[in-house]
């Protein structure tokens, strides 16, 4: 089969798609922004309900929200009073799930020359999220709390399709479930009605590729480990 130009395009721009962990200060024009974000809702959603509500974080409003975060991030006394709303990983890990979460994690702490005993370095890092890696821009995503798990589902198109489209622009982004214990300080911060529910955090920006951590690629298993054919 002869790949076309539009297929490599899209392949290109999934496969070079990674989590960005360190991003250059050059700004995003809010236009291009709002375009990623037009092409992203074209995600299917059942019956059409489009479940997603975003809110899009530059200067001011990221600085204080990343500072009120990384607070309680950085005071064990104020970060007991703060957990997750739902569960995105499992309750017990078996393998070969928790296998490949230790191996990104250690993969990436090798790089950036974290030992295990290093706690204060690892906690430090995991930090990094609050400040959205120093990105120019950060998102934060919720959905109503009456929607149900297909709502989710169908979330995860969106951000797919965000991620993609920012790809296709030459802009790299990182999704992070790392906001979802602080949607108290999130919910205060932001304004949000008791009917949203946090959902995730993203980065979004340039790249900086000066920076070690941007050189992991993570691994993935081929087609043939998880599907099967019949017929």
């Amino acid at each position: 089969m002869i790949e076309s130009n539009e297929q490599k395009m899209v392949d290109a721009a999934i496969t070079s798609r990674r989590s960005i962990r360190a991003y250059l200060p050059t700004p995003v024009a809010r236009e291009d922004i709002e375009a990623i974000l037009e092409v992203a809702a074209r995600a299917p959603s059942g019956t059409n309900t489009q479940p997603w509500k975003v809110y899009v974080l530059t200067g001011d409003a990221k600085d204080r929200l990343s500072a009120e975060v990384l607070r309680a991030h950085n005071d064990p006394a104020l970060g007991k009073e703060h957990s997750e709303e739902y569960a995105y990983y499992p309750r017990e890990w078996v393998s070969p799930y928790i296998d490949r979460r230790r191996k990104v994690g250690w993969d990436l702490y090798s790089l950036l020359g974290l030992s295990r005993e290093n706690k204060a370095g690892m906690h430090a890092q995991h930090g990094r999220n609050y400040r959205f890696f120093d990105a120019p821009v950060g998102m934060i995503f919720t959905i109503d709390r009456i929607m149900e798990q297909g709502s989710w589902l169908d979330y995860g198109m969106f951000l797919q399709n965000i991620m993609v489209a920012a790809r296709g622009r030459g802009l790299d982004t990182c999704p992070q479930a790392a906001f979802t214990q602080f949607h108290k300080i999130i919910a205060k911060e932001l304004g949000l009605p008791e009917s949203e529910m946090v959902v995730c955090g993203m980065s979004l920006g340039f790249a900086d590729m000066s920076k070690i951590e941007n050189t992991l690629v993570t691994e993935r298993v081929p087609a043939g480990q998880f599907a099967k054919f019949l017929g």
